[in-house]
């Protein structure tokens, strides 16, 4: 079967979302945020399914992908909302590394764009974390646009598609295999 065009962007956004999970994962890896490595090892899990639904043609796998979108632009908003402090949210509480003491973001220690402690930087490591959870988020946002019409596409194709009496046990019309001269000779013949 040919790729259509539904089909390539969800599979280019999906790669495209497995790379930034990966780099995301490295930088929480250094800074021993647990509660975003869970979520990252959740997130590179849902895209690869949906990966493979797409490739496979199995849309189950593609809903499933479309709803961990919706939850994984939650969770960027959260984390968004975390590191601007919004809501009564502050970066110095535990929750991001699970009450661990001392575990930061890795890009409080080592800021983009310094050249010394005291001189200002490009970006301050909070708007490098919303940074990231802003380009996850457009991300989640086009994959679930590309997924739901991949959804669209493969279910239409799923219901127009004819086994003709291939893997229905009971189908709509049934087909006799043996000439109809061959049935009546049977009926009439004795035993």
């Amino acid at each position: 079967m040919g790729c259509c065009a539904g089909r390539c962007a969800l599979i280019f956004f999906c790669t495209f979302q497995l790379v930034m999970a990966l780099e995301r994962q490295v930088f929480d890896f250094l800074g021993y945020q647990w509660a975003p490595i869970l979520a990252n090892f959740l997130h590179i899990v849902a895209v690869t399914l949906g990966l493979l639904g797409t490739v496979q043609y199995r849309p189950r796998l593609v809903v499933g992908y479309t709803a961990w979108m919706a939850v994984w632009v939650i969770w960027n908003v959260f984390i968004i909302c975390f590191y601007l402090e919004v809501g009564g949210l502050s970066q110095d509480s535990k929750l991001l590394p699970f009450s661990v003491p001392g575990h930061r973001s890795w890009w409080h220690e080592h800021r983009p764009g310094c050249l010394w402690e005291d001189a200002g930087c490009a970006l301050q490591p909070q708007h490098v974390e919303v940074l990231h959870s802003g380009l996850q988020i457009l991300g989640a946002l086009l994959g679930f646009v590309c997924a739901c019409c991949v959804i669209s596409v493969l279910t239409e194709e799923e219901h127009s598609f004819d086994f003709i009496g291939g893997f229905d046990p009971f189908p709509l019309y049934h087909v006799n295999e043996k000439p109809p001269n061959l049935l009546s000779r049977q009926a009439h013949s004795p035993a």
